[in-house]
């Protein structure tokens, strides 16, 4: 018989389930009743002058995300720049990129004793580079030079898709506490806009809002001209060189717990063995800014400049078009692939020709390969055109004199943030043949499949119907050129043969 496990010990993992019970309870819920706030906190500050971030519940995608409160102290300016405040938020939440933190939504709370902007972000589990950096280091391992120009060119990929905007969105936040990995080794960088919203604030509403500028620790990331009326996009180029030096040295050593010294700098940058790792981090620390590279550029540097393989290509490709595939094609074209067959031959000069056949090839592996392309590891900046694709709006409040009827509900629609990889059209005539049902099935990303119906009107558009899908949260922005020309080519291919 078991001896009887000791008081001690039931009683420490009681008090553990307890505290898991207490981090689980919800405090609050957002207006819609989606979002549903826990107690436990996270430290993932991707804006300037978050008072408090919490994991929260998304309940209807069934994922976990970060609720984030910014506090004003003084009700009554809060309540005269609302309207301003909304605009800015709204804009925000159409920035979009793989690289890039999403905010999924936002709302005005003036009902408490202090007046906060709660908004939502999306939950980046494995914590920040800096602390990614510090276990590599504990480890006593070097960083990896494959994997420290993955990073950059993610890093660069988001940066460039920012400063390609027009205007250029300044990033102005950029530090190794703000920039995220996941375990997939996905790179994501805070908020793209937040120092467009932490600049634009009045002054009147900025004195309480903390920056990570503050912070004696994080110095050493901002450039001398910092907090200039005139700063541009090199304030961002100068960050992520210090960003891409602290990567390639895993830690520059601090004065205790103060700022980082230029002396501990210089140290670092001459620890660096390869001089093309150098001369591509000393570029992004000029002291002048005109002397500074951009973002564009500096995914041609030669430390990061690389032919893209054919593979690669392909899978851009490939995902670009998967709308138009069945769901399993990857599946459905392996198993009727005749392992046997010869994929690629090399002839040689004394011998016979070296081969490669289908059965060396592991089609997890490619599954796998997909699934990072599509999130974003592998992007193809290097040699694309300098402008980022789905531009946000100008993230600039309007013009004074422009007035904006005020929404009449805390929240507005929904905006769809997952892509569409597959699509499916039925149209079928009534019965009285005076006009026509269409059905659409569209496949999101997630996997989720979304049925609609509609009866056409004679006056209906392609281009109008894809538009009304994402007005109203239905079909993410990027989607609707595409959505319009299938549903075009839908509604020839039907009302032709019928005429």
């Amino acid at each position: 018989m078991a001896a009887p496990e000791p008081a001690p010990r039931r009683g420490r993992e009681r008090e553990r389930e307890d505290e898991s019970e207490d981090e689980s309870d919800i405090l609050e819920e957002s207006p819609c009743g989606r979002w549903q706030k826990r107690r436990e906190q996270v430290n993932q500050g991707n804006m300037p002058g978050i008072q408090s971030t919490f994991l929260a519940m998304d309940t209807e995608e069934g994922v976990e995300v970060v609720w984030n409160e910014l506090h004003f102290g003084d009700r009554k300016a809060f309540a005269a720049h609302e309207e301003k405040i909304q605009t800015m938020f709204e804009q925000l939440a159409l920035v979009d990129h793989p690289n890039i933190v999403k905010l999924h939504k936002y709302w005005l709370d003036a009902s408490e004793a202090r007046a906060r902007v709660i908004f939502i972000t999306e939950y980046v589990s494995s914590g920040s580079l800096k602390q990614f950096l510090k276990k590599t280091k504990k480890n006593h391992k070097a960083m990896n030079a494959r994997a420290w120009k993955r990073w950059c060119t993610q890093i660069l990929s988001a940066l460039s898709f920012l400063h390609a905007c027009s205007p250029p969105i300044i990033h102005g936040n950029l530090t190794s506490d703000t920039i995220f990995i996941q375990h997939n080794g996905l790179i994501k960088i805070g908020s793209g806009a937040a120092s467009h919203f932490f600049l634009a604030l009045p002054d009147d509403l900025r004195s309480p809002i903390r920056t990570e500028r503050e912070e004696l620790r994080n110095l050493h990331f901002f450039p001398p001209e910092y907090g200039e009326v005139n700063d541009g996009t090199a304030v961002d180029i100068f960050s992520f060189g210090m960003c891409a030096l602290e990567m390639a040295v895993l830690e520059i050593q601090a004065n205790g717990d103060t700022r980082v010294t230029e002396e501990a700098i210089a140290r670092a940058r001459h620890s660096l063995s390869d001089p093309n790792m150098r001369e591509f981090i000393l570029s992004c620390l000029a002291r002048d800014p005109a002397r500074r590279p951009s973002a564009h550029n500096l995914l041609f540097h030669r430390v990061l400049f690389e032919v893209h393989s054919l593979k690669l290509l392909a899978a851009h490709c490939f995902i670009q078009h998967q709308y138009l595939m069945p769901e399993n094609v990857v599946e459905e074209k392996t198993k009727a692939m005749d392992l046997h067959a010869v994929l690629a031959e090399m002839p040689q000069p004394h011998g016979p020709p070296m081969q490669w056949r289908y059965s060396e090839v592991s089609f997890l592996e490619l599954d796998k390969f997909l699934e990072d392309v599509r999130n974003g590891i592998y992007p193809l900046m290097n040699f694309a055109a300098a402008r980022p694709l789905g531009l946000p709006r100008v993230l600039a409040p309007p013009p004074e004199e422009a007035q904006k009827a005020k929404t009449p509900t805390p929240e507005p629609f929904d905006s769809e943030t997952r892509k569409v990889v597959q699509m499916q059209c039925n149209l079928e005539r009534s019965e009285d043949k005076a006009r026509w049902h269409l059905t659409l099935l569209l496949v999101l990303e997630d996997r989720l499949h979304r049925q609609l119906t509609y009866d056409l009107l004679p006056t209906d558009s392609a281009q109008d119907l894809a538009a009304e899908l994402v007005h109203y949260g239905f079909l993410h922005e990027d989607d609707r050129t595409k959505l319009a020309a299938f549903l075009e080519t839908t509604f020839l291919k039907y009302r032709g043969t019928q005429a």
